[in-house]
């Protein structure tokens, strides 16, 4: 057939990555709900993860990245990894070589380093954090942000193991837990961490309670990813990190 047209595909040409884990139920449904209509087409493959959260789970995931990414097409304007506690324990620096080893020169994002960036355009160091963590999950994320000048000032755990429970947590917890730390002296924004953790629905109301930013993992990743691929995106998310 000597007729035959191609264009841009779908999306028109907007074509992103994410790797998102085997247990999480969260990060697929938010990111719909933002880019839906928007003209990018998000192409996902999922990871092996294990549903027990612990450092040596999650680093272990390292050495899984380069053939996960290498399932993704080719030529996409920017990949995310979608663990923010994995990210911590395996590093930005170590996710983005793992990733790029099978993907080169694809602009590479992760949700600690999305957060970093976000708190950073907000003009946020001080934090009350949320987490569904347990104490040895929980401990390194703030030493992490700390580092990288971020104070937690006020945090709430829910102390939870087991990665398949995280995604049943009910967003009116979440809430309440963002609002118990938002409460804090001297927060300046709030941080609910871990993208099997559902925020989107809560993230208005919040920040209308709380007078402050408030992100999730998800919120920040999705805006990073978009960022790093060069998609103007304001307004296209809940919260303030979108109207910037």
């Amino acid at each position: 057939m000597g007729n035959v047209m191609f264009d841009k595909g779908a999306g028109g040409g907007r074509r992103l990555g994410v790797i998102v884990l085997s247990t999480d139920e969260t990060l697929e449904y938010e990111a719909r709900q933002m880019l839906e209509g928007r003209g990018v087409n998000l192409m996902h493959n999922r990871i092996e993860s294990d549903p027990k959260v612990t450092p040596d789970s999650l680093k272990a995931m390292a050495a899984r990245i380069p053939e996960v990414a290498r399932l993704l097409p080719s030529q996409l304007g920017a990949i995310a990894y979608g663990c923010t506690s994995a990210s911590v324990f395996i590093g930005p620096e170590g996710v983005e070589g793992q990733v790029q080893s099978a993907q080169p020169e694809v602009p590479v994002t992760n949700p600690i380093s999305a957060v970093i960036a976000a708190l950073a355009a907000l003009r946020a160091r001080r934090i009350g954090l949320v987490t569904p963590y347990t104490a040895d999950v929980a401990a390194p994320m703030r030493g992490f942000l700390a580092d990288h000048g971020i104070e937690t000032v006020a945090e709430v755990s829910f102390g939870e193991g087991d990665d398949r429970k995280v995604a049943r947590i009910a967003q009116r917890s979440t809430l309440k837990a963002m609002l118990e730390v938002g409460h804090a002296d001297g927060v300046e924004a709030v941080f609910a961490s871990c993208t099997n953790l559902g925020s989107f629905e809560v993230i208005d109301q919040a920040e209308d309670e709380l007078s402050m930013p408030v992100i999730s993992s998800n919120l920040a990743l999705i805006w990073h990813l978009l960022k790093k691929a060069g998609i103007p995106a304001t307004g296209w998310g809940p919260g303030r990190l979108f109207q910037i």
